[in-house]
C-alpha cells in the first residue's frame, strides 16, 4: 500500500505509543473505582455479625444483608453494561459511582434492618458498574503489556480488601459498624471528583463513527507519553480488513485467464457487531459468541461463589465452632465473634495470588493459568470436608485464597478479551451478573449451612462448583495472551493467536 494511503488502527496507535504516563492516570482512576467496589464487599463480613446481634437477626436475616448486595449487583451489571455500550464508557460508570456513594453513605444511618436492606441493595446495584471500568481500562492498553497491567489493575482490589480489613480492626470495636459504612464510601466520590478528566475510549468512539474525537484522544495519549502516532489516517478494524480485501484482489487480477471465474480470497469472514444490529443479550447469544458465553458465565458464577465463600467462612467457621464443637471455649454470638486479626492476616492471601497470576497469565496463558488454580483451590479445602483446628483452618483458607483470587484476577482479564468492542462491556456486565447470582446464593452456603453444623455439605459443594468452573475453562475455545483486541468476530473459525 502507497504511504498517502496508509491507515491504521486504534490498536496499533497503542502499540506504537507504547504504556506510559496517560495509562498510568487511567489506571490510577479505575483503580480507586476497584478499590471502592472491594471495600464495600469486604465490609459485608463484618456488618453481618455485628447488626445481628444488635437487632437479633436470624442466620437468614443475616445472609440477606449480603444476598440483597450481589442481587443488586446483578441487575447493575447487566443494566450498565448495555449504558456503557449504547453512550459510551464514560457515562456507565459515573452513574455507578454517584449510586454507590449515596446509597453506601446512607446506609451508615439505616434506622432499621429493612432500611439498611434497601440501601445495600443500592449499593450492590451502583457496585455492578465495576466491570465497565475495567473494561475502560482494558481498552487503553497495548496488547503486549495487557496480562501484566490487567494484573496490576486488579492489585487495586487486594488494597482494598486488605484497606477494609485494617479499617474493621480499628473502627469496629470502639466505634462500631456505622462508622465502617460511612468511611467505606469515601473511594467512590473520589471517583466523582476527578470524573471530569477522565477520557472517553477510542475504541468506543470509532465504533460509533466520531474519528475525530477518538483521534483527538490517541494524540492527547502520545503527548502525554512524549510518543507520536503511527503515520497515516486512523481507521477502523473493518476499515483497514476491508482496504487489504480490496488490495489483494487488485493484485491477483492479472493472474486470471480468459473465461475464469475469481475465487473469493481465502480469509475469515467477519461480523460487525453494532449495539443497534439486535438487542445486546441476542448479540451475545449469537451463533458465534454462545459457547464462550456459556462458558464465561459458568466460569464467573463459579469463581464469585468460591471467592466470596472463602471470604466468608473465614469468620463463619470461626462462629460456628463455638456453637457446633462446644468442647473449645465459647464465645457469645456478637460482632466480637469476628477475630478482625485472622480475617485481616487472610486478606493478604491476595498478595501471593496477585504475583501467581502476574507471572503466570502472559507466560502459561489466561486459559492454563485460571485452571491450575482452581483445581489447585480444591486440593486446599479439602481438609475442611470435617472439623479442623483453628490454625489450620486459618491456612488452608488463606491457601484456597490465594488460588481462588488469582484465577478470578485470570477471568476479569480474559472476560473482556473474548468479545468485541460493541458487546464487550455488556459481555462482560452480563458475565459478571451471573457471577452475582454466585454471590447470592453463597451467603445461603456459608451462613446457612455452616450455622447449622453442615460445614462437611458445604464444602463438599464449593468443591463441586469449583472443580466444574476448573474443567469449563480448559473448554474455552481458544487463547487470548497477546492478542490484539477486535471490533469484529469470525463467522468461520475462532481466532487465533496473533504474535504482536
Amino acid at each position: 500500500m502507497e504511504d498517502g494511503n496508509r491507515s491504521f488502527t486504534v490498536d496499533e496507535a497503542l502499540v506504537e505509543m507504547g504504556f506510559g504516563k496517560f495509562q498510568l492516570y487511567v489506571l490510577a482512576y479505575a483503580g480507586m473505582g476497584w478499590v471502592a467496589e472491594a471495600m464495600e464487599m469486604m465490609l459485608l463480613s463484618f456488618v453481618g455479625p455485628a447488626v445481628q446481634s444488635l437487632w437479633n437477626l436470624s442466620a437468614r436475616e443475616e445472609s440477606l444483608i449480603t444476598s440483597v448486595v450481589f442481587a443488586g449487583m446483578l441487575i447493575g451489571a447487566y443494566s450498565w453494561g448495555i449504558v456503557a455500550d449504547k453512550h459510551g464508557r464514560r457515562k456507565g460508570f459515573i452513574i455507578t459511582a454517584v449510586v454507590t456513594f449515596v446509597a453506601g453513605f446512607l446506609s451508615a444511618f439505616a434506622p432499621n434492618y429493612m432500611w439498611l436492606i434497601v440501601l445495600r441493595c443500592f449499593v450492590g446495584l451502583g457496585l455492578g458498574g465495576g466491570p465497565v471500568l475495567a473494561s475502560w481500562y482494558l481498552e487503553f492498553i497495548p496488547a503486549p503489556n495487557r496480562g501484566t497491567w490487567m494484573v496490576v489493575f486488579s492489585g487495586f482490589w487486594t488494597v482494598g480488601t486488605i484497606f477494609e480489613a485494617s479499617l474493621a480492626w480499628l473502627i469496629m470495636p470502639s466505634l462500631g459498624w456505622r462508622w465502617l459504612l460511612a468511611l467505606s464510601s469515601i473511594p467512590s466520590s473520589l471517583l466523582l471528583l476527578f470524573y471530569k478528566w477522565t477520557p472517553e475510549s477510542p475504541r468506543y468512539l470509532i465504533l460509533q463513527g466520531r474519528k475525530a474525537e477518538a483521534l483527538s484522544i490517541l494524540e492527547k495519549i502520545a503527548r502525554t507519553n512524549g510518543t507520536q502516532l503511527p503515520k497515516g489516517a486512523l481507521a477502523s478494524e473493518m476499515e483497514t480488513e476491508l482496504e487489504e480485501t480490496k488490495h489483494h484482489a487488485t493484485e491477483n487480477t492479472h493472474l486470471l485467464k480468459p473465461g475464469e471465474v475469481e475465487e473469493a480470497p481465502p480469509h475469515v469472514s467477519k461480523t460487525v457487531l453494532k449495539p443497534d444490529n439486535k438487542g445486546p443479550l441476542l448479540a451475545l447469544l449469537s451463533p458465534e459468541l454462545i459457547k464462550r458465553t456459556l462458558l464465561l458465565w459458568v466460569v464467573f458464577f463459579g469463581n464469585a461463589f468460591a471467592y466470596y465463600g472463602v471470604v466468608l467462612l473465614t469468620t463463619e467457621l470461626k462462629i460456628s465452632q463455638n456453637s457446633c464443637y462446644p468442647t473449645e471455649k465459647g464465645l457469645t454470638h456478637s460482632s466480637n465473634d469476628v477475630n478482625y486479626r485472622d480475617v485481616f492476616i487472610a486478606s493478604f492471601a491476595e498478595f501471593p495470588g496477585l504475583l501467581i497470576s502476574a507471572a503466570m497469565v502472559d507466560r502459561l496463558g489466561r486459559k492454563a493459568s485460571m485452571s491450575s488454580m482452581l483445581f489447585t483451590c480444591c486440593i486446599f479445602l479439602l481438609p475442611l470436608l470435617t472439623h479442623q483446628s483453628p490454625t489450620l483452618t486459618t491456612a488452608l483458607l488463606f491457601g484456597g485464597r490465594i488460588c481462588i483470587s488469582a484465577a478470578f484476577t485470570v477471568v476479569y482479564i480474559y472476560a473482556p478479551e473474548i468479545y468485541p468492542t460493541a458487546v464487550r462491556t455488556t459481555g462482560v456486565g452480563v458475565g459478571s451478573s451471573v457471577g452475582r447470582i454466585g454471590g447470592v446464593l453463597c451467603p445461603l452456603v456459608a451462613v446457612g449451612l455452616v450455622h447449622g453444623c453442615h460445614q462437611t455439605i458445604a464444602v463438599l459443594l464449593f468443591e463441586f462448583v469449583i472443580l466444574v468452573s476448573g474443567i469449563c475453562v480448559c473448554l474455552f475455545p481458544f487463547e487470548t495472551s497477546g492478542r490484539e483486541l477486535t471490533d469484529t468476530i469470525s463467522t468461520s473459525k475462532e481466532p487465533s493467536s496473533s504474535s504482536v
